[in-house]
């Protein structure tokens, strides 16, 4: 799975229309030699390798069975695989991906298969990164796993998103080619390599010539969920009523898998292999939001997609992939931002998408049904504001100032915590009373905000303070270290997700901020503030006129140089005048 993409992307999408393959994908299956699945490649003379009927019939799934938050230290048994692959029996599949070739997981689990007779097939990886050491070291696994177990061992993937050019372990196509010779040589077996669609179009930078000349089918990989990301599709489709939003959000993301795939079929068709076989190795929709897909993940969109899919999948038309793999069985805890894929979760409980097919004791906790698909929903904005003072926390009024369109909320952050009490004080800046924020910080730190509304569609239009704009803000605190100190502007699902933020060193004065237990009076210039994409999104601008957040208090230890896990943060943070001038 991914866990890095960058801006260049955008250009690997424009590709307009739907492909056509030259022989259907069943004709290919029946006559491979005569429809060029067998035969001499042009430039290489490989003979190409049959992928079997058992292969292209069956429902096919990643499997990975990491249960913890971490998977270095984790140790997986016998027992577990063997409850993990029923499950995925159950529930409809028939061939299953694993990633690598490695002892503890891969070796159990062809055993497992064998030795309790599941039935299953198995699309063998060989795990190819940077490490020349290591990556010889499951190459030799990998051939004997492949030659041990040939009636389980379907065929075979050398690396995983190892070419693309956003590839955390990225390696040279000279190099992989080497590797993909060296595998195929040694089992009998079909072989491929799997990696992002963009590759394998030929639009990512590198040429993949060489490389489907080399290997039996491709497996590419396709996610239209982190492609939203990247504003690469219309997935808000707020051209639709509410309504059919859901619909139409989910029709566009098979649209988007499809014109994936079409990128590819027009690369292979372009040098002369356009009749090789197609398979998606990994497509898949978040049932949960991981890493800011508000309004897309949920447990029925999700549903959706795979639904979807399967549609797609048997069309038997020149435009369907000849195999799908759903990305993921189970969900993988260790992959933090990138979990939350499984058909089952972390429990092995059903997600709504197999629940027709289990008990409802073996379901989620959560009932859902159609109806409960998310889609995006767009903001409240009032008109810009244009007061001498835009009041955040005051007491005391001032004459022709403005306050928050609706009454503020306060939030943590995911992952920490922190709390805020409004507390008498007979020593307030103005007023009798203050707000305390006690934080209760996770291991990476904590935040907490003053928001206009929960769900972060309620926005206000501080575009007037844009230019040379004011923080105003009183605080008491014995807080060790930096504290930093600003404002978000847009929310989860939306590309103009931005935050600003400070970090106040009380060994600098910054902007007279101490922490010696006295009350200080900051004004912090708008434009001091450092701004970063919020929400992990790879879109975003600054964008003033949907400010939602219009006070946010953290310390993120990364950013104010603390370790992880610091502990010295039990003191509490008093604030009070809090308001926003236009100079």
């Amino acid at each position: 799975m991914r866990f890095f993409q960058q801006v260049t992307l955008l250009l690997a999408r424009r590709f307009q229309g739907l492909r056509v393959r030259a022989v259907l994908a069943l004709a290919c299956v029946a006559l491979m030699s005569a429809c060029g699945g067998g035969g001499k490649a042009p430039s290489t003379g490989v003979e190409r390798r049959a992928l079997s009927a058992d292969f292209l019939q069956r429902q096919a799934v990643n499997y990975s069975p990491y249960r913890t938050s971490n998977r270095d230290t984790e140790t997986i048994t016998k027992a577990q695989i063997e409850e993990d692959l029923r499950l995925v029996v159950r529930a409809g599949f028939g061939l299953i991906r694993l990633f690598s070739s490695d002892n503890m997981v891969s070796r159990q689990t062809l055993e497992v298969i064998r030795d309790q007779g599941l039935g299953l097939k198995v699309q063998l990886g060989v795990w190819i990164g940077t490490d020349e050491t290591a990556n010889q070291a499951d190459i030799a696994r990998g051939i004997v796993l492949a030659n041990q177990f040939p009636a389980i061992v379907a065929a075979v993937s050398v690396g995983n998103e190892a070419m693309v050019s956003w590839s955390g372990h990225r390696i040279t196509v000279d190099r992989m080619l080497g590797y993909i010779r060296q595998v195929r040589a040694a089992v009998p077996q079909p072989v491929t390599s799997d990696d992002n669609w963009a590759f394998f179009a030929g639009t990512d930078g590198a040429d993949p010539r060489r490389i489907v000349d080399a290997i039996d089918y491709v497996a590419m990989h396709t996610y239209p969920i982190i492609d939203t990301k990247y504003a690469l599709w219309d997935w808000r489709r707020s051209d639709a009523s509410a309504g059919v939003r859901a619909l139409a959000m989910m029709d566009g993301a098979l649209a988007q898998a499809r014109k994936d795939h079409d990128a590819v079929r027009a690369y292979l068709r372009k040098v002369g292999l356009g009749a090789m076989p197609v398979v998606i190795g990994e497509t898949g929709w978040k049932a949960e939001v991981a890493d800011g897909e508000v309004f897309r993940a949920h447990p029925v969109n999700q549903k959706m997609y795979l639904d979807r899919l399967r549609a797609w999948a048997a069309e038997g038309s020149a435009s369907a992939p000849d195999k799908i793999f759903w990305f993921q069985a189970f969900d993988e805890p260790w992959k933090q931002g990138d979990d939350k894929w499984g058909l089952f979760d972390v429990s092995r409980k059903a997600r709504y998408a197999l629940q027709s097919l289990f008990p409802q004791a073996e379901w989620t906790a959560e009932r859902y049904a159609d109806v409960d698909a998310v889609f995006h929903k767009p903001f409240t904005v009032g008109s810009p504001v244009t007061a001498g003072r835009y009041k955040i926390m005051a007491e005391v009024a001032v004459s022709g100032e403005a306050a928050p369109a609706t009454a503020l909320t306060t939030l943590a952050w995911a992952g920490g915590s922190a709390t805020a009490t409004a507390v008498g004080a007979g020593d307030a800046i103005e007023g009798a009373q203050i707000v305390r924020i006690t934080p209760g910080p996770a291991d990476w730190g904590w935040g907490f905000a003053f928001a206009l509304s929960a769900d972060g569609l309620v926005a206000e239009d501080l575009s007037p303070f844009a230019a040379a704009g004011v923080l105003n803000v009183s605080i008491r605190t014995r807080y060790p270290g930096k504290l930093e100190l600003g404002f978000m502007s847009g929310s989860n699902g939306d590309e103009s997700a931005f935050l600003k933020l400070l970090a106040l060193d009380p060994a600098a004065n910054s902007y007279g901020y101490i922490n010696d237990g006295q009350w200080h009076t900051l004004r912090i210039p708008l434009r001091d503030l450092t701004g970063e994409r919020a929400f992990g999104m790879q879109v975003s601008v600054l964008d003033m006129a949907k400010v939602t957040q219009p006070l946010v208090i953290a310390d993120r230890y990364a950013s104010t140089g603390k370790s992880a896990g610091f502990s010295g943060n039990s003191n509490t943070i008093d604030i009070d005048a809090v308001f926003w001038t236009p100079n």
